[in-house]
């Protein structure tokens, strides 16, 4: 150890001065005093290239005159390196993360130096790599140099993380504090998202909450799930809390039970201060961790990843913006296709349904020109916003357009489809969506068993549903359809059907009752309230499948749709039912409410108050 002890400015003289390939460490393990050497314009070195991954703090950029010394190359191009990537004076290099090792063992990447920063020795002689071992491990094993900042204050993790002294040959004390990262302040539309995609996360389920703000705020609104794993390229101090409460236990992972399973930490000293010597992680490769087999290996495994953009057919674009670079693969496409491959595993985009400034529409009807598709149409399973959940599993270009305009913001909606109507993707009669100027009121949902023991999912109407509402129509018999719409119908076209599914929120509302199986979800009644603004009264109606009539179905329809009335301060109902229709009159006769009835030919209109009562 004392044999390899130098300064900053010797080790940097070991580096060969013409054309070096410089690797510099990852996260917040930058080792920030022999980089700030480094780029300082101090040494002899020319036309070097810096090799980083997402690295945050102080960027080991060259500037001015220095950079003629140094250019970077960033396989993720984090924001400290965006502008310097777009101005020209920085190279992105697009690669997937369990791919970057793979390119410096075969020496595609041929590094001259390692730059790294570890934790003090043990009693053996190894030091640990600390909260960093991504892509490090592999470019301190592909080197022809090894400097390396020992610093004291980095945490000895365990895992696939010692590293003996005989590997590296020049050290660097250090007594810096380490980086700390902590998410910003939170704001109404990534809790929107991160709330949404909680609502995907099934106890038991492996999760990867990948790079950026969103998918690391998930973690947050995980308090009310149990036996939940980690398998991740990153954790931050998100996952602490978790840790405590024993929600994060990793016991029904299927391999590396009991394990919180990273290749890197970015966090505060609080979370240093538990990753130390502590058995729950594991810290391994990227080559492992990203590795798409290792992931599928995982049962219920779910991957969360934060995307610049997404066409309305589903493709997703990660690493720019048109032409412009920022951001990266990361693990995204590895963690995505894994968890495509696992059983009961869901790849999960999030992202804002804007840009920051409100001009544009992230979800967009064609990319931009210069725009990089990372994943395919065939590579994701939900797209999440703040205005909801779309479920492309399966579906064909039509329905995944209307399900991602649905989620889209409504400034935009009209447009995605006006576009899409241009292509042929949707139907010609599809109506616009721009009206619905409300996020889907997901505080109506609510699961409730029946008598039998069967629990059935109430929730609110989707344009998305076309096609499971259809198939309940169909499933109805011609009495019940003739009760409802009060004439035989046989034919349940999209012009038709689409009038239920349609829904403004903010005045109408229709809820059906589902019954989840593993192929999707089975519609087994609906009910609606149309509102009259001139005389603030709602006409409801009700349909139930002929074989789940006489469960109790209508009456907590009934229940459910009168709740939301009340809360929005309708005066009344209003309800046409057929006389050979007791069932549905006895609904309302027991609901307590005080109903008048008047009887109009063979049928009988309802009317009761529900202001007062």
């Amino acid at each position: 150890y004392k044999t390899k002890l130098m300064s900053a400015q010797e080790a940097i003289r070991l580096i060969k001065t013409g054309g070096p390939r410089v690797f510099v460490g990852s996260g917040c393990s930058v080792p920030q005093g022999i980089v700030t050497e480094l780029v300082s314009g101090k040494h002899d070195i020319l036309d070097g290239e810096l090799y980083q991954y997402l690295t945050f703090g102080t960027a080991p950029i060259a500037t001015g005159e220095n950079s003629k010394k140094f250019r970077t190359v960033a396989f993720y191009a984090g924001q400290n390196l965006c502008t310097t990537i777009q101005a020209g004076d920085g190279d992105y290099l697009p690669v997937t993360l369990s791919e970057i090792s793979s390119l410096f063992a075969k020496g595609r990447i041929p590094l001259d130096a390692a730059v790294i920063q570890v934790s003090p020795p043990d009693a053996n002689g190894f030091v640990s790599f600390g909260v960093s071992i991504d892509i490090v491990k592999s470019a301190v094993q592909n080197a022809v140099l090894v400097i390396a900042e020992v610093n004291k204050n980095v945490p000895r993790t365990q895992g696939d993380t010692l590293l003996s002294l005989d590997m590296i040959d020049a050290i660097v004390e250090s007594s810096d504090s380490l980086v700390e990262r902590t998410l910003p302040d939170t704001d109404h539309v990534s809790e929107a998202i991160a709330n949404n995609v909680a609502q995907l996360i099934d106890d038991g389920a492996t999760i990867q909450p990948g790079l950026g703000d969103i998918p690391q705020m998930v973690l947050r609104f995980l308090s009310d799930k149990k036996d939940i794993g980690i398998h991740t390229e990153m954790i931050t101090d998100e996952i602490v809390s978790l840790i405590e409460k024993g929600i994060v236990n990793g016991k029904r992972k299927s391999i590396n039970r009991g394990k919180v399973i990273a290749s890197c930490a970015c966090g505060t000293k609080k979370l240093y201060t538990l990753i130390h010597e502590n058995q729950t992680f594991e810290f391994r490769p990227a080559e492992y961790v990203a590795d798409p087999f290792v992931i599928s290996q995982n049962a219920r495994f779910i991957a969360i990843n934060q995307a610049h953009q997404i066409d309305m057919t589903g493709q997703v674009v990660f690493d720019s913006i048109g032409y412009d670079f920022c951001g990266g693969l990361g693990g995204a496409v590895d963690f995505s296709r894994g968890a495509l491959r696992s059983k009961g595993g869901k790849s999960i985009i999030v992202l804002p349904s804007r840009s920051s400034d409100g001009k544009s529409s992230r979800i967009v009807a064609s990319l931009p020109e210069g725009s990089g598709v990372a994943l395919n149409r065939a590579d994701v399973h939900y797209v999440v916003t703040e205005y909801g959940i779309a479920d492309l599993e399966g579906k064909s270009i039509r329905e995944r357009v209307v399900a991602l305009a649905e989620i889209a913001h409504p400034d935009f909606r009209d447009d995605i489809l006006k576009q899409a109507k241009a292509r042929k993707y949707v139907f010609s009669d599809q109506l616009a969506l721009g009206g619905k100027t409300v996020q889907y009121p997901r505080e109506i949902e609510r699961f409730m068993p029946l008598s039998d023991g069967t629990e059935l999912f109430f929730r609110p109407i989707r344009v998305t549903d076309e096609k499971i509402i259809r198939d309940m129509l169909y499933g109805c018999s011609e009495r019940s359809i003739a009760f409802r719409f009060f004439k035989p119908i046989k034919s349940f076209p999209h012009r038709f059907v689409q009038e239920f599914t349609n829904v403004d929120y903010s005045k109408d509302m229709v809820v059906i009752a589902v019954v989840q199986e593993t192929g999707g979800d089975q519609v087994v009644a609906l009910s609606r309230y149309t509102l009259n603004p001139e005389t603030n009264r709602a006409e409801i109606s009700f349909l139930v499948r002929d074989d789940w009539q006489s469960k109790g179905i209508g009456t907590y329809l009934f229940d459910i749709l009168i709740e939301v009335a009340k809360k929005r301060g309708v005066k009344g109902c209003d309800a046409n039912v057929v006389g050979e229709n007791p069932s549905m009159l006895a609904v309302f006769y027991n609901t307590g409410f005080k109903i008048s009835t008047q009887k109009e030919g063979e049928n009988f209109k309802i009317s009761f108050d529900i202001e007062g009562a």
